[in-house]
């Protein structure tokens, strides 16, 4: 009979400790809670950031890919002909020597087409390249040619 007691002292035991109160579980959740509204901003930040520092990079490559245009064909592309003239062939140009992008001109790193003027409305540049930034718009987000 003493070790139906203890069999049955085991198994009462053994309900309490087998699993979490409520008000653990909502402490746990608070805590992520607290957690995620700490982190996530700090990661969306950083995904800005890299969005920017993309944005500059590809400036930069395609400066150099109009660069080698000019070389080519002693001209960088109207601004009629904008960057599509460094996928597709413009009609009567001469020594043109692309494609000099595979396929056709990618976006900016938010899916905006890149703002492309010639002759370049700042001095000491030949051409202006620009992002519009995240919001589409230009204006403070804008980011151009060095």
């Amino acid at each position: 009979m003493l070790r139906m007691d203890r069999a049955a002292a085991m198994t009462d035991d053994q309900r309490r400790q087998g699993g979490f109160t409520l008000l653990e579980i909502l402490v746990v959740i608070a805590i992520l809670g607290l957690l995620i509204g700490l982190v996530a901003p700090a990661a969306l930040r950083q995904l800005g950031g890299a969005r920017v520092s993309v944005a500059k990079q590809s400036i930069e490559r395609l400066s150099g890919v109009l660069d080698l245009y000019k070389l080519d064909v002693g001209r960088y592309p109207t601004g009629e002909q904008g960057l599509g003239a460094l996928a597709e062939k413009p009609q009567g140009v001469a020594g043109w020597n692309g494609p000099y992008v595979k396929g056709a001109v990618p976006m900016d790193p938010w899916g905006h087409p890149w703002s492309y003027r010639v002759p370049s409305s700042r001095s000491g540049h030949d051409f202006d390249l620009c992002s519009a930034g995240p919001n589409g718009a230009g204006g403070s987000e804008q980011i151009c040619n060095p």
